[in-house]
């Protein structure tokens, strides 16, 4: 859609005069809907080793090895622990890639996500 004012001239045709006015007809833009983002969790279990998981979040969230031992103190402490916030589509995807890695790796550790 074309967002640039048109303008429209009212009164008499023909030249000049004080009947001759004008008016601006704006058209605004549609309003672009930002995408919903949905947080990916790491859930605790008593078996995965500490170690994996810090490999988990390296390999997968773009962790350095400082950021993705907190986040995984912070699973172990806490239950749960936050990966990253991600759009639907991305975070589903490494859900999955979480998932089906620990499973390879004979791990039961629980990848989720939840709306933001």
């Amino acid at each position: 859609m074309d967002a640039r004012p048109a303008t429209l001239q009212a009164g008499k045709a023909g030249g000049p005069g004080p009947d001759r006015g004008t008016s601006v007809i704006t058209r605004t833009k549609p309003q672009t809907k930002k995408p919903s983002l949905y947080r990916v969790l790491l859930l605790n279990d008593d078996y995965t080793p500490m170690e994996f998981v810090i490999h988990v979040l390296e390999r997968f969230f773009q962790k350095d090895r400082e950021a993705a031992t907190r986040v995984m103190l912070h699973v172990h402490n806490h239950g749960v622990g936050e990966c990253g916030v991600y759009t639907y589509e991305v975070a589903e995807t490494k859900v999955t890639q979480v998932m089906d890695f620990a499973r390879q790796h004979q791990h039961p550790l629980q990848c989720v996500m939840e709306k933001n």
